[in-house]
């Protein structure tokens, strides 16, 4: 497994130049100019000139590439020109949140999903079946930025319940929370703050999985091999733990895999409806002010995340189904 881990990763190489190639010429090919946007249109055009040589903005297209690249593998993604900070600096502050957003998210869509999909398989075509379908339906089908404009309108305008903006890091120092006296009352405001942020990313990933373990569960319950345990007369509960559960979950892998990438562009717009200051907001920053070298390590950044998910994911097979092997002789 160690060799095809490694395989896979050596794989990744093309697919990220692509990613970077791709994010280069696309950005330099949006018309305006980021140094006016940063200094304003009435600025002298020698201090333009010069910080547009600060950046190496007055360099040809191919040098530029060329530079970006030989930096990129040097680990240097550049400098911000609208915060004036590295790259790697500002990726490096805003990740933890938008971490924290991504994994209570997928915690409450797998949480919720897997036991609504195997009870709506179970109760195929009774009364729980059908509101995990409706739930599902609606999940999949409702923009996140309208679940998160309702959760604030009912939670924090009329029942006054929850927080509307910003997140507490659960690690915070109490002296910068207000209301907060020690690592409790931290740890329960950042919950107070997260709920409706994870609700509102985590519906989209909830109603996906939900949909899939219901049919691979439902598939499953069809093979011969559980026909034949129910003639043994085993328990209903003892073939859905020992027997199927097990086996329908590689279905599920990959949707969760999958969703990785629907969950990245999903916190850009969480974190703009909830003011959360993180991976989301700061592209969202990059692309208002043109912020070149932002823009791209962002992107990115957000590929060699997709590309180490799915590793994750091929991975994974393996331990569920011992039947899969990375053998090359297989």
């Amino acid at each position: 497994m160690a060799r095809y881990a490694v395989r896979r990763l050596v794989q990744s190489i093309p697919v990220l130049l692509g990613i970077a190639t791709i994010t280069f010429l696309l950005i330099n090919a949006i018309p305006g100019d980021p140094i006016r946007i940063m200094v304003g249109p009435n600025a002298d055009a020698s201090m333009v000139e010069a910080i547009r040589a600060q950046y190496g903005l007055d360099e040809p297209i191919h040098i530029r590439y060329v530079t970006y690249l030989g930096n990129l593998i040097q680990g240097d993604m550049g400098r911000s020109i609208h915060f004036g900070q590295p790259v790697s600096q500002k990726i490096a502050e805003r990740l933890p949140v938008t971490l924290l957003l991504l994994v209570s998210s997928f915690t409450f869509a797998i949480a919720t999903a897997v036991p609504m999909g195997v009870i709506s398989a179970q109760k195929r075509n009774e009364l729980p079946d059908h509101v995990s379908r409706i739930l599902g339906l609606i999940g999949v089908s409702t923009p996140s930025f309208w679940i998160g404009l309702m959760l604030i309108i009912i939670f924090s305008y009329h029942i006054q319940l929850l927080p509307a903006t910003n997140l507490i890091m659960p690690w915070a120092d109490p002296s910068t929370v207000d209301g907060a006296s020690n690592a409790v009352d931290v740890f329960v405001t950042s919950i107070e703050h997260l709920i409706m942020p994870t609700i509102t990313l985590g519906t989209l990933q909830m109603a996906a999985i939900m949909r899939v373990q219901r049919s691979s569960m439902l598939e499953v319950l069809q093979q011969e091999y559980v026909q034949l345990a129910r003639a043994y007369g085993v328990r209903e509960r003892t073939i859905l733990r020992k027997h199927a559960f097990r086996n329908a979950q590689l279905p599920v892998i990959t949707i969760v895999g999958l969703q990785i990438t629907t969950a990245l562009g999903g916190s850009v717009l969480t974190e703009t409806v909830f003011n959360i200051n993180g991976m989301g907001r700061l592209i969202i920053t990059a692309i208002n002010n043109q912020d070149y070298p932002l823009i791209m390590g962002t992107t990115l950044f957000f590929g060699v995340m997709f590309v180490i998910g799915v590793i994750v994911t091929d991975l994974s097979y393996a331990y569920i189904d011992p039947r899969v092997t990375y053998d090359e002789v297989d």
